[in-house]
Order: structure tokens, then C-alpha cells, then sequence
């Protein structure tokens, strides 16, 4: 027997034994079956027979081939092609007698619904004999030799046939059939010892060698078979001379003992026989009667002394013991012989080393001494059955078995007779391929002898690869620069990806997983991983992609890897910079101030870096715009004036700094948009102007049209009319959109004399600008002295604005004193006051009159100044305004008459006199512009009058207003008492 522990120990051992005890069945079956059955007998059925499960398990015969197979599925055993035969079968060869012949099997069971260990059946089949030997005597002749005188009924025997089958198929009887002759001298008698049959020739009647020597017989042996099996010998009898006694043995059966490894020569027993005969008759020869072959050729006896020597090489493990007879015969003339048993055991030495014996187990094949074992094997599964046997006995035949080296197996017990024993190898560890593909596992045995003897055998366990690796990029990330306006077919990467399995198993190929925006864009060649672009990539488009391959290996199931992979578009410079718009018009405000902003253009380029990178210029570059490159900002270099320049045009130029750079224009037009920067200006009527009325001009008459122009534009240049001063009664009206003035009602004789009309001449801009325009209207019967009407208006010139010029000045001062002069007139009577308001009344309407006495100088002057005090001399700055409407006609006085010629002549002179004194202002009634009639500031119709300008002659005019006042004043009141 052997006792084996693992490379972990034998409390180790115990453990796994213990916790993996449920994954093997130690079961013994045994079937009966009778030899030389056709092929595909059924034998057994392990799992109908001993309640094993008949679905998914996987049935595999470990032991028992070629002479039997199993069914995978439900375990059936049968037999094959190749015939059992009882006889020929290593372990029934030897069997004595009576010895039932075995044929062992092994079975694995595999569960593969739950993957667990196979468990191990062992069994043996009894094969039954069947009759199919002859049993056949030693030589087709035999020879019996028998003496003349024998006695009748003396008994000899005959050489025994042998048959190879066994049991009730063996030897059964024996037959002699004799010629008539010797029918009466001969019988045969067969008798049992011990364990077989022997047939002997029984002596019937008188022989005497001298009448006849020989006699031929035919005995017949027969087996117990059915049907029966039988052969024929010849038998020759030789009629001899007397010997009266048969040797004798000392002992009917020896016994001996022979050490195995005994020297050739050694002798082992020695047998002895004695023959009371004399002489040749009583001395004895040896022999070694029908021994097997194995003894013929281990043993060997001394013919003379019966000493039993080795006579070649004793192995016990070939035969432990020898079972052979002995007959010792005389020398006499009709040889008498005797026969004994001798059974000699041969002593085991420990001459054997263990033997060691590796074979595939379950699902595991082995060939050449390599087990393929798959990765992802459970831990504890069997990778291979080990036999342990050593061929000693006793002591020597207890074996150690261990696995040497550092490796992840074991041994676990399987089964143990008296033997052999078994042990499954398996795993300890999970069995990785990536990590270590093979392990050589070295197996030793060591026997317990003295000295031990021990061997050593191995198997190579070969780790093969599942696919339990993914493939694996490196990076996971792929960034690539790809310029664009590439050509289709490009190529834009490689990538790869790595599998730690093998062989097919790490075979990849290569894929895009695509997606709506790389579909049909990439391309990957699935061996190489190499990625091409299909179209042409337009940064402007798209400057980024992103996609994902794959590389899937050809395990099955096949694993897969993926990796991203970013494609950055570089720009080239393929693209004009752009303008927003086609063309750019923008509007402003004259008058802005230089270096304000205008207007802003937007310029894209859809390239990137240096070629987005713009730079703006104006063309032509007349010095009047720049632009702020970074905004877009124009700024204009000159102040608007749009009564100069309305419209600006130029163009705009953008240039990249791409290599080359690249160009684009736009129109730009700048529209000077209207600032109320202008008053309006009267050109017609002129202030030194006048009008001539008579009292009887009806209502509605249309007087005078106050024509204006507005260099401005738009609401600015709209203009309205309306009268501001000069205008106390109501006698006038003007339109607010045409300035046309028409008489409002009937004159009174109040209203005669000279009128002025301050009209005012506004815009509508914001805020609003205005001038002021003097309209002058003489109301009389007649134009008597043209000269004293153009002294009144000239006067007028220089009245304040808000001085009512309306009529006689002095008319109401009269009506007071009248009535004055009435009531002190009153006391004297009514005549007297009738003829003094006549005289006064005279005396007025030839002061009023304005013509000229001809011959005579005037003697009155209505407008000159009254003398003031003496300290208004010393006001400097006054002017002499009563000298200055003084006038100055070197002509006679004389009465001009409106149809004279001399008088059409005068008006019409004065009629084409420049436009005089347009005042203008902004917002203020009172004040006023500059006097184009004076001599200070005279102008005909200015175009244009800048604020500056306006503002200034204000205020020149203000003072000189103020200082005419004081003497205007005193010049209307002159001659009012």
C-alpha cells in the first residue's frame, strides 16, 4: 500500500481532502461477463445500475481501453473490436485453478451543468470463461513404458492434456479407444488430484514383450464445455522388462522459499524419492514434470540429487510464486516413476523503485507527456489521475508521494487498494496564461524500504489560453493634429491595440464605431488599425471629430476594446476675411467733434490663429477716416459739415496674416445726417424795406410775404411764421406756414403813420432756431415825402424790438390835451372851445403832414432828440440818432405824388435796396442778430451764420441797442405836450 501527502503537508492534505471530498465518489462496481462476447455488449450501465445521473454529466472511460468503451452521456459500458480473451489477459495468465479472472475499468463523471471536479469510478468486470480452447496433450504421441510381468490391474499413468480454460470448460475426461488385440490387456481409469484430472492406464490381462513389444492406442481427452471441446493423442506402449517398485517420495508436497534477485545457481529445496529396487532399478532420476514456462525457465533439478537451483533472474513482481511438480523416476528397464507437489514463494526484496504512472483524467487529455490545461479552470479540478504503485510488498511497497517545487497543485487521494493507489492532481490556484503558459510538475514517490528507493516522473502542463483578455489600447486616448484640405485616402493614424491572450484568441480586427457625424468620413483598416480620411476636412466646417474604435479579438465569445480617438482640424488659410454686410451705410450728426466714432464694421474670417487674424485699412486714405483695428471702430479725422459734404464714400480693406494672406473690401458710406446748426434766414422782405397802405384797405388784403430759406434740412429746415411785436391793434395777420401777412381789420385814423412788424421765422428743429425779420407798413392817404418815410423806417432800424412801432406816435398824447383844452375852453363858452379845437386840430394836421414845403426848409423836426440834461453829455458811445435820421436830401422840398415819376423812381430804389437787418436768435424773442443795415455788420443774405458768429453780434448789438433806446425814447415823446 502507499500513503501520499502533498507539497503542503499532510495537514494541508487533510483539508483539501476533506473539503473536496464531495467532488470524487470512491465507488467499486463489478459486472460478470463472459469472454469472446461480439463487439458492443453491453456490460453495465452505470447509471441505471447504480443510480448515477444519466443528463448533463459527461461519461469518459479512464481505464479499460481498447477492450472496452462508455457512453458520454448515460455511463453504458461495451465492448469493442477488440475480443476479451480470458486466457490472454495480462492479469489472468497465471491464476491458478479456481482464480476468477478480472478486467478493471476507471470511470470519470464530469458535471457540466455545474462545472465541478469529476468524480472517479472504479470497477472490474469478471470475465467468465467460455470454451473456446482445445485442451491438448503434451505431444500428439505419447509413450508409456510397461513391464512384461506387471500384474493386472497395475496402474500407470498417462501424460495429462491441458486446456487454457477453466472451471467446467476444463479437462472433464478422458477416452482410450484399442484395437481388438488390446481391448482385453488395456482400460483407462481417470482419477482426481486435487486440482485436476489424471488419466491412468490400468493393466487387464498378461503381457509377455516376447509375443508383443508395443501396442498403439488413441486416448481422447474431452473438456466440460458446451458444446464439448476435444483432441486425440496417440499412445505407444512399450511392453519392458521387470521393475517391481516405483520410487517414493519423502513428502507428497514441498515447500520452499526463494528470495527474488537469487543469484543463478542458487539452490532452493532439494526433493528425494526412494526406490527399494537394486540397482539400475533403484536408482532415481529428477525431472520437472510438465512445468510452466515460467518455472522452465527460473528452475532447474538436478537430475541426480533433486536439488532445485535458480536458474535465471527471480523477480517476484514477474511471480510470486511457483506451483510445479516433480517426478522422480528410476533407471530400471521398464522405468518406474512417482510425482510430488512443489510450491515455492518467492520474497519480495526492495529491488523495485515506486512506479509512477500519469495519465489524462476527465476532460484533460494527455499526449506525449503534455496535459492542456484550460486558464479558466476551477481551482481543484483534476488535471491528471496519478498511479502510485510499487511492484514490492510489504514494507518496501509503502510509497510517499509528493509534488516538488513551487507550483499551484496537489495531490489529493483517489482511491487506495492493496496495489496501487490513485491521486488526482489538480489545481491550488486559479491558472493564469498571461501570467505563466506552462508548469512542469515533477511527481516523487519514495518507498519505505532499507535502503528506500524512490522515483520521480512528471508531467508538462501546458496553460492554454482563453480568451479572458480584452484587447487593450495604449493610449486610451488618441489626439492627432490633421491639416485640412487634405486629400481623400490620407492617412490620418495608426492605432493598436494589444491582447495578453494567444493566438486566435489575440487576433484583432479593427472597427469604427460610428456615429451621424463620422459616418462614412473614417476609415480603418481592420488588420492594421492604420485610419484613413474619405473626405476632405474643412476646419471652417467642423474643427473637431471625435469617434471611438474598436478592436475586437476572434475568441468566441469574441471581447472587445474600444479607444477614443480626437481629430483636431488645423486651419489653413483658405478663407477671405468677410465682412458682415455686402456694404456698410452709416448715418451721423455733423458737427461731431474729430476722432468720434462713425460707424463699426464686423469682419470675420473663418479661418484661425494668424490667418483669423485681420488687419483693416481705409482706401482711399484721404486722411478724413481711420479705423480702430480690434473694433472696428471708424473714427472720423475731420468734423461734419453736411451743408458742405453730405456723403462720404470708401472703401474698407481686410487682409489676413495668412501666408498668403488673403483680402476682401466693403463700401462704406458715411450719410452726414442734418444738425439744426443754421437759423433761417429772411430773404425777402429786406428790413429797410416798407409797405404803403391807405386807410381804406379792406380787410384780408394781402400786404406782404415774408420769404425765408433754412440751409438745414428736414424738420430743422420747416419753418413758422408768426408776429411778435409791432402789431398792438391786431391789424395784422400772418400765416404760420408761408408768411403771408394780410390786413386783420379797418384802419382808424389812429393807425396811419408807419407800422413795424417784428415776425419771427422759426424752425422746427430741437431745439429750434429762429430769426427775425422787420416788415414795414406806412399807412396814409399818400406818400407825400418818401424821404421822411425812409427816415422813419431807417429809424426804426435802431428802435428796440419790444418798442411798438404802430401808427402816430403823438395821437393819443392829442386826444388827452383836447380834451384838456375842452374843459378849460368850457368855461369860456362853447364858441371859444369850437375855435380853439379847430386851430388845434389845424395846427396838428400840419405838423402830421410829411411832405415838403417847396422853397422851405423845415422848421420842425418831429424826430429830433430833446435836449437832456448835461450830464448825458458825457455818455460815450451814444450815437447822434436824431442827425443820424436826419434827412439829408440836397433836393428842394418839394410834394411827391405817388404817380409822379420822381416818386415810382424813389420807391423803387428803395424797394431794391440789399435785404436789411435779418435778426435771428435761438429761442429768445428778444433777442437779436446782426444789423446788416448798419455800418458795423452788413452783409446781403449770408449762407450760412455759425453760432459763434450769431452769439457774438448779439451781443455787440446789445449794448448799442441799449444806448439807442435811451435816445429813442426821448425822440418819440418829443412834441408830445
Amino acid at each position: 500500500m502507499c500513503r501520499g501527502v502533498d507539497a503542503m503537508g499532510s495537514v494541508v492534505l487533510g483539508w483539501i481532502a476533506l473539503l473536496c471530498f464531495c467532488g470524487v465518489s470512491f465507488a467499486s462496481i463489478t459486472y460478470h461477463l463472459r469472454e469472446e462476447q461480439p463487439p458492443n455488449t453491453l456490460v453495465g450501465s452505470l447509471a441505471s445500475d447504480q443510480g448515477l445521473p444519466d443528463t448533463g454529466h459527461l461519461y469518459k472511460l479512464e481505464v479499460g481501453a481498447p477492450y472496452l468503451r462508455v457512453d458520454g452521456k448515460t455511463g453504458d459500458i461495451y465492448t469493442t473490436e477488440v475480443p476479451i480473451d480470458r486466457e490472454t489477459l495480462k492479469d489472468c495468465r497465471n491464476l491458478f485453478e479456481g482464480d476468477p479472472c478480472y478486467l478493471e475499468f476507471e470511470v470519470s463523471i464530469t458535471d457540466l451543468m455545474k462545472g465541478s471536479g469529476p468524480r472517479l469510478i472504479e470497477g472490474r468486470i469478471e470475465i467468465q470463461d467460455e470454451n473456446d480452447n482445445t485442451p491438448q496433450f503434451p505431444s500428439p504421441i505419447l509413450e508409456l513404458a510397461i513391464p512384461e510381468n506387471t500384474y493386472v490391474g497395475a496402474h500407470y499413468s498417462i501424460p495429462v492434456a491441458t486446456d487454457k480454460d477453466a472451471g467446467s470448460n476444463g479437462i472433464a475426461d478422458y477416452k482410450l479407444s484399442a484395437g481388438s488385440d488390446a481391448a482385453n490387456l488395456f482400460s483407462l481409469q481417470v482419477a482426481d488430484n486435487s486440482d485436476e484430472k489424471v488419466p491412468q492406464l490400468i493393466v487387464l490381462g498378461n503381457l509377455d514383450r516376447e509375443q508383443r513389444d508395443t501396442y498403439d492406442l488413441s486416448i481422447k481427452v474431452i473438456d466440460g464445455g458446451t458444446p464439448p471441446r476435444y483432441s486425440s493423442a496417440l499412445l505407444r506402449i512399450t511392453i519392458t522388462d521387470t521393475n517391481d517398485n516405483v520410487p517414493k517420495f519423502e513428502r507428497s508436497h514441498y515447500e520452499g522459499e526463494l528470495a527474488e534477485n537469487t543469484p543463478v545457481g542458487q539452490s532452493v529445496l532439494q526433493v528425494k524419492a526412494n526406490d527399494d529396487d537394486l540397482g539400475a532399478n533403484g536408482q532415481v532420476t529428477y525431472s520437472l514434470h510438465q512445468p510452466p514456462p515460467i518455472v522452465q525457465r527460473l528452475l532447474h533439478i538436478d537430475h541426480n540429487t533433486g536439488i532445485i537451483q535458480v536458474k535465471g533472474a527471480v523477480d517476484r513482481e514477474e511471480v510470486s510464486l511457483l506451483k510445479f511438480s516433480v517426478q522422480a523416476r528410476d533407471n530400471g528397464p521398464q522405468a518406474k516413476s512417482s510425482k510430488a507437489t512443489v510450491t515455492i514463494t518467492v520474497k519480495d526484496k526492495n529491488d523495485n523503485a515506486p512506479s509512477i504512472r500519469i495519465r489524462g483524467f476527465g476532460l484533460v487529455a494527455h499526449e506525449d507527456g503534455i496535459a492542456n490545461v484550460s486558464e479558466d479552470m476551477p481551482v481543484g479540478t483534476p488535471v491528471a489521475l496519478v498511479e502510485v504503485s510499487d511492484r514490492d510488498e510489504g514494507e518496501n511497497a509503502v510509497v510517499t508521494c509528493v509534488v516538488a517545487g513551487d507550483v499551484p497543485f496537489q495531490l489529493r487521494s483517489a482511491s487506495d487498494t492493496s496495489s496501487k493507489r490513485k491521486y488526482f492532481l489538480q489545481t491550488t490556484t486559479p491558472l493564469d496564461y498571461e501570467r505563466i503558459k506552462e508548469y512542469r510538475i515533477e511527481i516523487v514517490a519514495v518507498d519505505s524500504g532499507n535502503p528506500a528507493l524512490s522515483s520521480t516522473n512528471s508531467l508538462k502542463v501546458q496553460v492554454t489560453d482563453m480568451n479572458d483578455n480584452a484587447p487593450v489600447f495604449s493610449p486610451s486616448l488618441y489626439e492627432v493634429d490633421f491639416a485640412e484640405e487634405n486629400q481623400p485616402g490620407d492617412k490620418v493614424l495608426d492605432v493598436v491595440a494589444t491582447d495578453a491572450d494567444s493566438g486566435t484568441n489575440a487576433e484583432l480586427i479593427y472597427s469604427i464605431i460610428t456615429d451621424s457625424a463620422t459616418k462614412g468620413l473614417f476609415e480603418i483598416n481592420q488588420n492594421t488599425g492604420e485610419i484613413r480620411v474619405m473626405n476632405q476636412l474643412d476646419r471652417e466646417y467642423k474643427e473637431r471629430y471625435e469617434f471611438h474604435v474598436e478592436a475586437a479579438d476572434k475568441g468566441v465569445p469574441s471581447l472587445r476594446g474600444t479607444a477614443t480617438v480626437v481629430v483636431r482640424v488645423l486651419d489653413r488659410n483658405d478663407n477671405d476675411p468677410k465682412f458682415m454686410l455686402g456694404g456698410y451705410s452709416f448715418s451721423v450728426l455733423e458737427n461731431m467733434p474729430p476722432l468720434s466714432a462713425v460707424g463699426m464694421v464686423t469682419v470675420l474670417d473663418a479661418d484661425k490663429g494668424e490667418n483669423a487674424r485681420v488687419h483693416l485699412s481705409v482706401e482711399p486714405d484721404n486722411g478724413k477716416f481711420v479705423i480702430q483695428n480690434g473694433t472696428g471702430t471708424i473714427l472720423s479725422s475731420i468734423s461734419f459739415d453736411r451743408e458742405k459734404e453730405s456723403t462720404y464714400t470708401f472703401r474698407l480693406k481686410a487682409v489676413d496674416g495668412g501666408e498668403p494672406p488673403r483680402s476682401s473690401y466693403v463700401g462704406i458710406t458715411i450719410n452726414v445726417l442734418d444738425e439744426n446748426d443754421n437759423a433761417p434766414y429772411v430773404t425777402k422782405p429786406s428790413n429797410s424795406s416798407y409797405k404803403f397802405l391807405q386807410p381804406l384797405t379792406s380787410p384780408d388784403t394781402r400786404v406782404e410775404k415774408v420769404e425765408a430759406e433754412d440751409i438745414d434740412t428736414g424738420m430743422n429746415a420747416e419753418l413758422v411764421f408768426s408776429i411778435t411785436g409791432g402789431n398792438p391793434h391786431g391789424l395784422f395777420r400772418i400765416s404760420p406756414t408761408d408768411g403771408e401777412i394780410t390786413l386783420a381789420k379797418e384802419f382808424t385814423r389812429k393807425h396811419n403813420g408807419l407800422h413795424r412788424l417784428v415776425v419771427k421765422v422759426s424752425d422746427k428743429g430741437k431745439p429750434a432756431r429762429h430769426t427775425t425779420a422787420l416788415v414795414h407798413i406806412f399807412v396814409n392817404d399818400t406818400i407825400s415825402n418818401v424821404t421822411l418815410v425812409e427816415s422813419l423806417v431807417g429809424h426804426s432800424l435802431y428802435t428796440p424790438l419790444d418798442m411798438d412801432i404802430a401808427g402816430d406816435p403823438s395821437y393819443e398824447r392829442v386826444q388827452r390835451s383836447n380834451i384838456l383844452y375842452g374843459s378849460l375852453a368850457g368855461i369860456a363858452g362853447v364858441i371859444l372851445v369850437i375855435v380853439v379845437v379847430v386851430v388845434i386840430r389845424h395846427r396838428l394836421q400840419k405838423e402830421t403832414k410829411s411832405g415838403y414845403q417847396a422853397g422851405k426848409k423845415e422848421t420842425k423836426d418831429l424826430y429830433a432828440p430833446k435836449a437832456g440834461p448835461k450830464s448825458s453829455k458825457g455818455k460815450k458811445g451814444s450815437p447822434d440818432l436824431g442827425r443820424h435820421y436826419r434827412s439829408n436830401s440836397p433836393l428842394p422840398s418839394i410834394q411827391l405824388q405817388p404817380q409822379s415819376p420822381s416818386a415810382s423812381k424813389k420807391h423803387q430804389a428803395v424797394q431794391d435796396l440789399p435785404a436789411t437787418n435779418t435778426f435771428v436768435g435761438t429761442g429768445d424773442n428778444n433777442s437779436t442778430g446782426s444789423d446788416q443795415y448798419s455800418d458795423y455788420s452788413y452783409k446781403t443774405n449770408p449762407p450760412k451764420y455759425s453760432t459763434k458768429q450769431v452769439g457774438d453780434h448779439f451781443q455787440s448789438m446789445a449794448g448799442y441797442h441799449s444806448t439807442a433806446y435811451h435816445h429813442t425814447n426821448m425822440m418819440w415823446t418829443k412834441g408830445m405836450y
